[in-house]
């Protein structure tokens, strides 16, 4: 079957890594199930692969991509759970937690094998395209927002770095919950999206709010920690669940986290309770995913290239 795979590691250039060609097809196991692939989104978290971060040379050739949409054995529209071990279903029950692509092939391919419980009805309102951009960082926006962030309907969040996958899910979902939404960017055509997708108002990357927030959400890392821990409210809550420009900001601001006694929330994916409620969100709401390109799976050097260089806003998918 054709697929985009990492082939090597390349710390320094990522890309030099990908291969698109034929690989093996799924093996049948115990309680795994064979989806036939329609449409995968791209996440950061491909090109930290092809760098080496949580995949190492040993698991090489790994099939690339954590979301997925598809055709289950069944004939059932689905989508995929891209969090492997969570539940121990079909996996054994001290399988660690891993996402597709660390321990197992991922989904940019014509068909990928996961447990059978980490699959999903798709909803009917949702195309193949749409449903594909939910389960990492549409998923990850939502548990940020309504799991971890502790804000309801009425309160304001910041979103830093409006543009990528998480950031874009968080303006969007957090507008259709009831919140008031800031978003920051460096990209002036990037700041002119988000207020058209639901921000009140956005501002260059480290420009002062209207007032402070409840919550930051916070994908961004060294180059907007400081800027974050400033913008709260005494009390407030700061989510992170990626660091894209590095992981050491210059300054902690530790006095001002203790002081005004501010909450920061380490969160990493969601469960598949979650997603299920996403889904039925996104059915029942009208709410959708923002999709900057789709693309057939033989392009997907030129997605990952998009997404490397920050030109996009929203999701990149690939279709098969």
């Amino acid at each position: 079957m054709f697929a985009a795979y990492a082939a090597r590691i390349d710390r320094d250039q990522p890309l030099n890594g990908l291969e698109l060609g034929e690989r093996p097809e799924p093996e049948a196991r115990p309680g795994w199930t064979t989806v036939n692939v329609k449409a995968a989104s791209l996440n950061h978290h491909d090109l930290w692969s092809l760098r080496g971060v949580g995949l190492g040379e040993e698991s090489l050739p790994m099939i690339l991509g954590c979301d997925a949409a598809g055709i289950d054995e069944d004939g059932n529209e689905v989508v995929l759970h891209s969090v492997i071990g969570q539940s121990g279903y079909g996996v054994g029950p001290k399988e660690p937690r891993s996402i597709l692509t660390e321990r197992y092939q991922g989904t940019f391919a014509e068909k990928v094998s996961v447990p059978a419980w980490n699959v999903l009805r798709k909803p009917k309102e949702l195309s193949f395209e749409e449903a594909a951009c939910l389960p990492t960082a549409w998923l990850t926006a939502y548990r940020m927002l309504f799991t971890n962030a502790g804000v309801r309907p009425g309160d304001s969040v910041l979103v830093q770095g409006a543009g990528g996958g998480v950031a874009t899910a968080a303006i969007v979902l957090a507008k259709a919950g009831g919140l008031r939404v800031f978003a920051t960017s460096r990209d002036e055509g990037k700041r002119k999206r988000a207020v058209e997708l639901g921000a009140e108002a956005a501002f260059e990357a480290g420009a002062r709010l209207p007032h402070r927030v409840d919550a930051v959400i916070e994908t961004v890392g060294a180059a907007t920690w400081s800027h974050s821990v400033k913008s709260l409210r005494p009390g407030g809550t700061l989510v992170i669940s990626g660091a894209t420009s590095g992981p050491s900001p210059e300054s902690a601001e530790l006095n001002r986290i203790f002081f005004l006694e501010l909450k920061v929330v380490g969160s990493t994916m969601g469960t598949k309770d979650e997603l299920e409620d996403l889904l039925s969100f996104c059915a029942a709401s009208g709410v959708r995913p923002v999709v900057d390109s789709v693309l057939p799976l033989d392009r997907a050097r030129e997605g990952l290239e998009k997404m490397e260089g920050g030109d996009l806003f929203g999701k990149v998918v690939l279709t098969m």
